[in-house]
């Protein structure tokens, strides 16, 4: 797989503060059931990165220590890990609004056919991977046979409620792109999608997002075979926009990897671009227990880019209203 770090760091990208810290996203793994085309993380069924209960016990007390509000569960598959359903249990316990980012096709793994009841009963918040309407599209994103099953996993979703109360089950779509374009108007797409989801599989979600793809990773390195990455990079720059520097997702947000190291965002984990202290020591999530972070500089390079341009992307979508 191609570097793209290296092209990445000479930037001219703004600088970026943080402001309140609201979400702790964690990443629970690199192992996924799935191989798609389009990970930023390069998961897959052979990765062996995995949280261990000693970690996970310290995602815990961060939260109680600095009262945070969300915990955004990501992967890889994140169901796959052991110790999935403690956190979620004991998270939920204290209160803490609980996001499951889940690959829809998981739910009907060997082992994990009873999830889609345990996300429900402790009311969790499920953002679903689905690129588009289309089987064909879906297929050649994710792999073969993946839209039939997340359809399928969808129309559980909904007899369990998901999708109906927004405030209790509120079941969000994920869309990105095929490849090295920006997503359409997000507000559109999610009227597209609500019809035709509806029309032809009777299917009901909450809202959609549109996420932009990164230039990292394994998205990244089928630019640079591609012989893509450059005119990838200058759309981006060419549809940066000033405004969406204040609503980007690491102002308020920090990205802890499986073995607790802490990022200034998920893209970032990727890349291993940590987050230090005046020191230049790498930050554990145990030397920020008692640390406001609030106002921290952070890393940015030129895959920032992909956060700002057009109308803006980020774990919870586009970032323009």
């Amino acid at each position: 797989m191609h570097a793209t770090l290296p092209l990445l760091k000479e930037t001219d990208f703004p600088p970026v503060r943080r402001s309140q810290l609201q979400t702790l996203q964690v990443n629970l793994g690199y192992l996924c059931n799935q191989r798609c085309i389009h990970c930023h993380v390069n998961a897959g069924p052979k990765r062996k990165e995995i949280m261990h209960q000693e970690t996970v016990q310290l995602v815990l007390d961060y939260l109680e220590a600095q009262h945070i509000h969300t915990l955004d569960l990501t992967g890889g598959a994140p169901e796959m890990n052991p110790h999935f359903r403690d956190l979620v249990s004991r998270a939920r316990a204290m209160g803490i609004h609980v996001i499951d980012r889940c690959n829809l096709t998981i739910l009907e793994e060997p082992g994990y056919e009873d999830t889609a009841e345990f996300l429900a009963e402790h009311k969790v918040e499920i953002v679903a991977s689905l690129p588009c309407y289309l089987g064909e599209n879906v297929d050649h994103q994710r792999g073969k046979g993946t839209f039939a099953t997340s359809i399928r996993a969808l129309k559980r979703l909904n007899a369990l409620g998901y999708g109906d109360d927004e405030e209790a089950l509120p079941l969000t779509l994920v869309y990105n792109p095929q490849g090295a374009s920006l997503p359409p108007a997000q507000d559109e797409l999610e009227a597209t999608y609500k019809r035709e989801l509806a029309r032809r599989y009777g299917i009901r979600f909450t809202r959609l997002f549109t996420i932009t793809n990164m230039p990292i990773q394994r998205f990244g390195s089928m630019l640079i075979s591609l012989g893509e990455f450059a005119s990838y990079m200058q759309l981006l720059k060419e549809s940066y926009r000033q405004e969406n520097l204040q609503h980007v997702m690491c102002r308020n947000l920090i990205s802890v990897d499986w073995q607790g190291y802490v990022y200034d965002c998920d893209f970032n984990q990727m890349l291993q671009l940590n987050m230090h202290d005046e020191h230049g020591r790498t930050l554990h999530l145990r030397d920020l227990m008692q640390r406001d972070i609030t106002g921290r500089p952070i890393i940015v390079m030129d895959h920032c880019y992909g956060c700002t341009a057009g109308q803006g992307s980020g774990c919870g979508g586009a970032l323009e209203e």
